[in-house]
């Protein structure tokens, strides 16, 4: 299991600020605009992305960090065998990605997923 991005997610009902401030302003390119979503990425080695979003999707709430990894099933039997229940799915999204939420210890939102 390899975890292979993983991006913050910042809840706001300001799409069109945070769309002009980072698109436009600082250069990053909207690589995904589902209406409800944002998600800006930059070029170089490391790629850096930021999401932003009025909710998580399907009437979720946004979670304040999207893991996504190669084997979604290896990380969900890993976090319950370790006491985690998932809040929210596993489910596949109508947008493609196969995704389930968790809380941290700190009491995070967490969303993991795999594209399909």
């Amino acid at each position: 299991m390899q975890i292979t991005r993983i991006v913050p997610n910042i809840a706001t009902e300001q799409l069109a600020a945070a769309k002009a401030f980072y698109g436009e302003l600082l250069g990053l390119t909207l690589a995904m605009d589902h209406g409800w979503l944002l998600t800006f990425v930059g070029a170089g080695q490391t790629s850096p992305q930021v999401s932003f979003a009025v909710e998580g999707g399907s009437g979720t709430p946004v979670p304040e960090l999207s893991l996504e990894v190669d084997d979604l099933d290896e990380v969900l039997r890993r976090l319950e065998r370790a006491g985690y229940a998932p809040e929210y799915g596993p489910v596949t999204e109508p947008w493609g990605v196969r995704r389930f939420f968790v809380r941290d210890p700190g009491g995070r939102l967490l969303n993991f997923l795999e594209h399909a």
